[in-house]
């Protein structure tokens, strides 16, 4: 007796995965978050010249990201995006939760980047284009608080977002349901 291997037809898999935008966007956004944390945590290592492009690179890769984030919130609320963690249990009453405070502290990351530069009384750079502050100048205090805000917040989504990851892993490791596969990429 030979043991048949059973395949989705695609009208099953587009039920049980997000539309292809909803993934791209999804990793994208995972991306530019490790790299902007990674970028902040390790240019205090690198001699001033490469520290100055980590920083100018973090700045405009945060652009891209509230870019991105923009256009994630705009897509999800279109009609006929597929939520997959709307019901009533415990589970999915946490993963909502989960997806709310990363999509709530990103949103104020974004935020909290942008007027961390303006109160350290420095322009934006998005690739090398300075945008200035519309505010005028601010005491070094004010500017080293928004900083430690935007430093606790950034913390926050690392370990959300770890906590999310080492999630996904036990759904699809321990449980062995397709919520990792909603997600991935490709076929």
């Amino acid at each position: 007796m030979t043991m048949m291997k059973i395949t989705p037809s695609a009208a099953s898999l587009s039920a049980t995965r997000h539309d292809g935008l909803t993934i791209a966007l999804h990793w994208l956004t995972a991306a530019l978050v490790v790299l902007q944390f990674l970028l902040a945590e390790t240019w205090d290592f690198f001699p001033k010249p490469a520290r100055h492009l980590m920083i100018v690179g973090h700045i405009s890769f945060g652009l891209v990201l509230a870019a991105v984030f923009g256009a994630r919130l705009l897509w999800r609320a279109t009609p006929g995006r597929r939520h997959f963690n709307d019901g009533p249990d415990l589970a999915s009453r946490a993963a909502r939760l989960m997806h709310r405070l990363l999509y709530l502290l990103l949103g104020a990351e974004i935020i909290l980047g942008v007027f961390t530069r303006w109160t350290d009384n420095h322009p934006l750079t998005l690739f090398g284009l300075l945008i200035p502050s519309p505010f005028g100048t601010f005491s070094k205090v004010t500017g080293e608080w928004v900083d430690q805000i935007h430093d606790i917040t950034a913390w926050s989504i690392i370990i959300l977002a770890g906590a999310h990851a080492a999630m996904a892993l036990v759904h699809h490791y321990l449980m062995r349901d397709d919520v990792l596969r909603r997600m991935m990429p490709g076929r």
